[in-house]
């Protein structure tokens, strides 16, 4: 996966979370940044590597997250990035449309949760957003002034609220979606579908209440 990553990316950073196989290794003889963080969590994760990124002496335009279970298509992303460069564009979600997902690679749970969730943001925030995917660039002081919080599942679905609250300007670019390598903590298993559900729903209620 790291390999397909366009050159025009400055750095690669993998946060090993509390990973029990090679990942550190792999993702180092592949050219990336490890960071690790033991306490399980896809926020946590998230925010580890924010934090290496904030102690570099470097300028940092965009950031953008992109799972290492390879079902997003890494080259893809210059077309992802290329709103904020070219349009002056906050956030860009890369949107993972029906008829460029691969047969299987999103779970019924998952089908219905994402419809069920971008529904309610539309209700209750007029929001134009069509899915969660995690595939997404923003720019970093963007990020930054979000003040990201949640340390598991909700991180997307909070920064997704918090750029609507703020009024970030937003897109979202059809993305292609194919079936993961290995088995998914969430959707690969019914207590991790019904744990971010929840997570999901709570943000979006607890968001809709203060507004």
């Amino acid at each position: 996966m790291i390999k397909d990553i366009p050159k025009i990316v400055t750095e690669v950073v993998v946060c090993s979370n509390n990973s029990s196989d090679d990942t550190v290794l792999v993702a180092r003889n592949a050219g990336a940044t490890v960071v690790e963080e033991p306490n399980p969590g896809y926020g946590n994760a998230c925010l580890k590597a924010m934090d290496y990124i904030a102690q570099l002496n470097e300028r940092t335009d965009i950031i953008v997250f992109l799972d290492g279970d390879y079902s997003d298509y890494p080259e893809q992303l210059i077309e992802l990035v290329n709103p904020i460069i070219n349009d002056d564009i906050d956030v860009v979600i890369g949107a993972r449309v029906s008829h460029l997902r691969e047969k299987g690679s999103m779970t019924l749970p998952q089908i219905f949760g994402n419809w069920l969730a971008t529904t309610l943001m539309k209700w209750m925030f007029a929001s134009k957003f069509t899915d969660l995917g995690p595939f997404r660039a923003i720019k970093y002081d963007k990020l930054l002034a979000l003040n990201m919080q949640d340390k598991t599942y909700g991180w997307t679905v909070e920064l997704q609220l918090k750029a609507l609250k703020n009024k970030y300007t937003y897109c979202e670019i059809p993305m292609k979606y194919r079936n993961r390598i290995g088995v998914s903590k969430v959707s690969g298993t019914v207590k991790g579908a019904i744990f971010a559900g929840v997570k999901i729903l709570t943000w979006i209620f607890k968001y809709g209440i203060r507004k």
